[in-house]
């Protein structure tokens, strides 16, 4: 795995840095993204599964001859409020949401590089409803974005005379 890339997004009521595995791979490679949500003091956000709320989603755009997984979401904590008695899956402080990318290994996208290879440019968004302990904000959305150069396999012979027997 090659070195971990992180930018920053400016987002209301967080902090968003999104990170990839690495910045280049080849036919068949697979990148993990990720988005790494730094939450304030007494700030939460609601996890998938909450019903009445706008849960936290990382919703990636679909490419073509890039093959996205499902987000995979941390263990949530249970947050009781008692303004309104009742029971939440929340996330506080900072949490990771990640996401396996795989590159395709079709002929076709090979012969689809050319020499020189292509940059694949993955965007998105980030869906949240933030609250601390007197108000929920309104539900906001925020882009993200990650950029991947994938080059063709190496199909040139090693020299005859390295090659094993």
């Amino acid at each position: 795995m090659g070195q971990e890339v992180t930018d920053t997004v400016e987002a209301p009521h967080l902090q968003l840095a999104l990170e990839q595995s690495d910045r280049t791979g080849v036919p068949g490679t697979r990148i993990t993204i990720s988005a790494e949500v730094r939450l304030p003091a007494d700030v939460h956000v609601y996890a998938p599964g909450t019903q009445g709320y706008k849960p936290v989603k990382l919703i990636i755009d679909p490419i073509p001859d890039l093959e996205l997984s499902s987000a995979i979401y941390p263990a949530s904590k249970t947050l009781y409020l008692p303004a309104i008695k009742e029971k939440v899956p929340v996330y506080e402080g900072t949490f990771r949401i990640i996401q396996d990318v795989k590159v395709s290994s079709s002929s076709q996208f090979w012969g689809s590089l050319g020499k020189d290879g292509k940059t694949f440019t993955l965007t998105g968004k980030l869906e949240y409803q933030a609250c601390d302990k007197t108000m929920c904000y309104v539900p906001t959305s925020v882009p993200v974005k990650w950029q991947l150069q994938v080059f063709p396999l190496d199909r040139t012979r090693a020299p005859i005379d390295i090659r094993h027997k």
